[in-house]
């Protein structure tokens, strides 16, 4: 028998049983369908994290904090010699103070971040509201969210603001002691930025700004690196000195293994909910098998191979197996696209970002496709290879 000739005796289930074909591929759609809406879910969290703590310098980026023992500062000097180190190309300072801050005729405590302009980019820092100030800018400052609702202002409003700050500065006196001592800023700084943090208040503003104070001794240092190869490099070059080395790329590694397990889990449901469509097709193989008893008699009669009658049966199955996968892709692409519909008209209504919540891969739509026509294959191999075997007069009889 031809393949043609095999192809068109597949295709009779749509018009002998068209409900009941109908209903089969439909429970394959949904079975593919579900597979496709929960991994694209899953892939789509991954992306919306990942997207907002990442960035090309900040992947690159070294954080260098002081040593577990006092002795192990970020001074000057210790800058100095990372940012000579071949494998750094460039370096950002931090320095954190407690402070009072003023805005209009409110009052509340936070944190000041003194830094290098240079730290928004290599922190992969991006305001979600204005922007951040221009490197040398000494009267701007770009705050936190949690800063802005201290002084019940919400982001958008808090732009163009202009806050006092009075930092609460610690230093050692002569006889060794800690003591703090309490400067106030000369300028006011204009708020230009604010940064998505909903649990401190901070406040960033220029390094070069701290007239009053002189910082011996860093918080945070970003030092980044030349390129990926070198980073193991770099990070034991500063760790021999005594200092503490992590770098965003280690937490992104970390977030894709537990994206991977929640990957995993995802689809594991979907699996649960492709395995009742499977069932459904074999059983509606096995109904096809039995109403066509007399017409596999007929077949073997006339000369017929078992082999073709198998290709048959084979091939009805592979189709509506292909055919559900392609409506599990329609159902799981609408599926996601109402939820994160809703999703964003409801984050718009409480003021919050939109976001894309779901994210296919291509590579996966089309495994997707392929995967359900094997698996609409394999549920017709009992029923085709039964088929083949039937013994031509007793399928005659069959009734």
């Amino acid at each position: 028998m031809k393949t043609k000739d095999a192809l068109d005796l597949s295709l009779r289930i749509f018009k002998n049983r068209p409900l009941r074909t109908f209903l089969t591929i439909l429970g394959v759609s949904v079975g593919i369908g579900t597979v496709l809406f929960l991994v694209s879910f899953g892939y789509g969290l991954q992306r919306v994290i990942l997207n907002r703590i990442t960035g090309a310098d900040s992947l690159l980026s070294l954080d260098v904090s002081p040593g577990v023992s006092n002795l192990i500062e970020l001074s000057q000097g210790n800058i100095d010699e990372i940012s000579k180190m071949s494998e750094i190309s460039e370096v950002s300072r931090m320095t954190a103070v407690s402070a009072q801050m003023a805005i209009d005729n409110s009052t509340a405590n936070g944190m000041v971040y003194a830094i290098d302009q240079s730290f928004f980019r290599l922190n992969g820092t991006v305001p979600v509201v204005g922007d951040v100030f221009p490197a040398g800018n000494l009267t701007q400052a770009v705050i936190s969210t949690a800063g802005a609702k201290l002084f019940n202002i919400n982001g958008q409003d808090v732009i163009g603001k202009e806050v006092e700050l009075v930092l609460y500065v610690p230093i050692i006196d002569g006889a060794g002691l800690e003591e703090v001592k309490i400067v106030k800023q000369p300028q006011k700084y204009k708020i230009v930025g604010v940064v998505e943090d909903e649990n401190t208040p901070f406040i960033f503003i220029e390094l070069g700004s701290l007239n009053e104070v002189k910082v011996a001794n860093f918080d945070q240092l970003k030092a980044k690196v030349t390129s990926q190869a070198v980073m193991d490099i770099a990070r034991e070059k500063i760790v021999s000195r005594g200092f503490i080395v992590s770098s965003l790329s280690d937490i992104i590694d970390q977030a894709n293994k537990i994206f991977g397990i929640i990957q995993i889990i995802l689809l594991s449901f979907g699996a649960v909910a492709l395995l009742v469509s499977a069932i459904g097709m074999f059983n509606t193989m096995t109904i096809s098998l039995l109403e066509k008893t007399n017409e596999v008699g007929i077949m073997r009669s006339i000369g017929i191979s078992g082999r073709d009658i198998k290709k048959v049966f084979l091939m009805e199955s592979a189709i509506m197996g292909f055919l559900g996968g392609i409506g599990g892709i329609g159902i799981g692409y609408f599926a996601g696209f109402v939820v994160n519909l809703g999703f964003n008209l409801l984050a718009q209504n409480l003021g919050g970002k939109t976001v894309t919540l779901f994210y296919t891969p291509w590579e996966f739509t089309f495994v997707v496709v392929i995967f359900s026509a094997v698996v609409g294959f394999v549920t017709g191999v009992y029923p085709s290879s039964r088929a083949s075997k039937l013994n031509p007069l007793d399928a005659l009889r069959y009734k």
